[in-house]
């Protein structure tokens, strides 16, 4: 039997109706559910990544990380709504259920490209999802601080194919 503790939710998307980019994620670890925030472990490159991608600032609270994001026309979401996963690691999760992305790709007309953090973003993306012609999809390393091998120059050059 799953304990309670073991079961996770993900959060709002984080988007406007000029978003061009969608960053899908698997689902938040255990230090951003904690603090409510998307990629919140001091480890996570997530946030370091974007400010070098788009040449911005770095970014001095949760709101002002969102914002950036907005300005830059890129949302920020998860593949999976809720499931059950003790810490954090994607390969534990289980009995997961899927965010709606095909209403939110629906109701964001300007949306183009879709970039996975990490390869189980993108297997959870195709285990209930389809690509749509329109949209350009990427797979990138994962930011996570399990992925320490990736440091944040190489993620840079990674990513910034998509951007």
């Amino acid at each position: 039997m799953v304990s309670k503790e073991e079961f996770k939710q993900s959060f709002e998307p984080i988007s406007d109706d000029c978003s061009e980019i969608l960053i899908l994620g698997s689902m938040p670890g255990d230090r951003s559910i904690a603090d409510n925030e998307y990629y919140s472990h001091p480890r996570n490159r997530f946030w370091p990544l974007i400010c070098k991608l788009t040449g911005s600032e770095t970014p001095c609270n949760y709101n002002d990380k969102n914002s950036m994001l907005l300005n830059n026309k890129i949302a920020l979401w998860d593949v999976v709504y809720k499931a059950n996963r003790p810490g954090s690691l994607d390969s534990n999760i289980a009995n997961e259920k899927p965010n709606n992305i095909n209403r939110f790709i629906q109701s964001h007309k300007k949306l183009k490209t879709i970039v996975f953090n990490g390869a189980a973003a993108q297997k959870l993306y195709h285990k209930y999802f389809t690509r749509i012609a329109h949209i350009s999809y990427y797979k990138m390393p994962s930011t996570s601080p399990a992925n320490a091998a990736a440091t944040l120059d190489k993620l840079t050059t990674a990513w910034s194919t998509a951007f």
